[in-house]
């Protein structure tokens, strides 16, 4: 039986260079970076003193002045992307039934901010002063109750949490639900708001992130050869995904086709990948086997690319080893070059990259490409945005806890 087609009809963005899809587009294109001196909390004392915020959002967009006191940005993050990727798809204008709209958007980490903030007023004023609202705004899967209680959508609701790899895994599982007929139309994605004092403190902690704090624009350098940690970022990404057969009922305007999805786990470590890559090679081989194409159809990657010494080296070997001679070929950029690592978010985002190419026909480069790292040895698409067909579209990430996830899209044919 053929397997039932699905396509993504809407699209929202809320990242560090850009508070819409136009906006981020734009400015991904351009090689802009959203990197700087970190300004929600005094930074002085850390290590990393920089990273990806989010820059004039107006909880105002989505809920009133009361409501919003209350309610911790990522949910405000989730409500604004989901928003406008709602609109896009024009749902709200068509008669849908809403019992058959599934929501999954999660998050890495959630409302952290939320508990660090309770946690400072238990220890100053005593528990009676605990808010009342505390654990319900802090639990992850909050953001897409939100979105759910916002727009009536009746249908299954869940969050997965796989730590940088959640958006990506929100959007195949997503995915697998229309075909397999649970849902006609999915509402997915990752928010994150983790740029906070304990949340920047625990990754100084780990050693994960880039110390460049008096050139923050160039500190994100995926496969560069200089390349010394991750930029920690806030962000959302929502996409509208629904069967193909329902999006032309209503007349919906198709951005990409959903092509195959692939997930694994290392079994190895905490937070390092196998040398070996084993765990990526399986992840990106089940996505092709899923979207039934050769590694040679694949025109453009977006890979993970965190600008750690351990993801890139190990990424570009799972690449090389997926995709053998094409590799030198294929276009492979890192949005998280200019956005940061947005955490959760990043693979909702990444992934709804990957749809704007199809459709465009353009790839964004990897910015702040100064000395190429030999060990990595693929066309990232250094410092220029270029112009080419790209028909299918893979996107990787790759999470703590050793989970992969890989999504492929295609451009849209009837």
């Amino acid at each position: 039986m053929e397997k039932k087609r699905v396509v993504i009809t809407g699209i929202g963005m809320l990242t560090p260079v850009g508070n819409s899809v136009n906006e981020t587009w734009e400015a991904l294109l351009a090689g802009k970076s959203g990197i700087g001196r970190i300004t929600k909390f005094d930074a002085s004392e850390y290590t990393t003193q920089i990273g990806g915020e989010i820059k004039n959002f107006d909880p105002a967009e989505v809920m009133d002045k009361k409501e919003a006191r209350r309610t911790p940005a990522f949910i405000q993050y989730a409500l604004k992307a989901s928003k406008e990727a709602i609109e896009m798809s024009g749902l709200e204008n068509s008669q849908v039934n809403k019992e058959r709209v599934a929501v999954l958007v999660s998050s890495g980490i959630g409302g952290i901010s939320v508990f660090e903030e309770q946690h400072r007023i238990l220890l100053e004023k005593g528990p009676s002063r605990i808010s009342p609202f505390f654990i319900p705004m802090m639990i992850i899967n909050m953001a897409g109750a939100f979105v759910s209680m916002k727009y009536g959508y009746k249908g299954p609701n869940f969050s997965i949490v796989t730590a940088c790899a959640t958006g990506t895994h929100s959007f195949g599982e997503g995915a697998k639900m229309i075909i397999r007929g649970d849902a006609d139309v999915a509402v997915v994605g990752g928010v994150e708001n983790a740029l906070g004092p304990i949340g920047l403190g625990g990754f100084c902690a780990a050693r994960s992130l880039s110390q460049r704090n008096d050139d923050p624009t160039t500190a994100s350098r995926p496969f560069d050869r200089d390349r010394d940690g991750f930029v920690m970022s806030d962000g959302a990404g929502i996409l509208v995904l629904e069967s193909l057969e329902h999006a032309k009922a209503r007349g919906a305007k198709i951005i990409a086709e959903y092509a195959g999805y692939g997930a694994s786990d290392d079994a190895y470590h905490m937070t390092a990948p196998p040398e070996d890559g084993s765990g990526g090679i399986l992840c990106m081989r089940n996505a092709l086997n899923d979207a039934g194409i050769k590694p040679e159809q694949v025109d453009y990657i977006n890979a993970h690319g965190t600008s750690t010494i351990l993801n890139d080296k190990t990424e570009s070997r799972v690449i090389r080893e997926v995709f053998g001679e094409h590799s030198k070929k294929v276009m492979v950029s890192s949005t998280k070059s200019m956005t940061g690592h947005m955490l959760g978010a990043t693979g909702a985002v990444e992934a709804a990259v990957c749809a704007l190419s199809c459709k465009y026909d353009i790839v964004h480069p990897t910015i702040n490409q100064f000395n190429p790292d030999p060990e990595c040895g693929l066309d990232v698409v250094p410092n220029v945005k270029r112009q080419a067909v790209v028909n299918y579209a893979a996107s990787n990430s790759l999470g703590f806890g050793g989970h992969n996830a890989t999504i492929v899209i295609k451009k849209y044919k009837e």
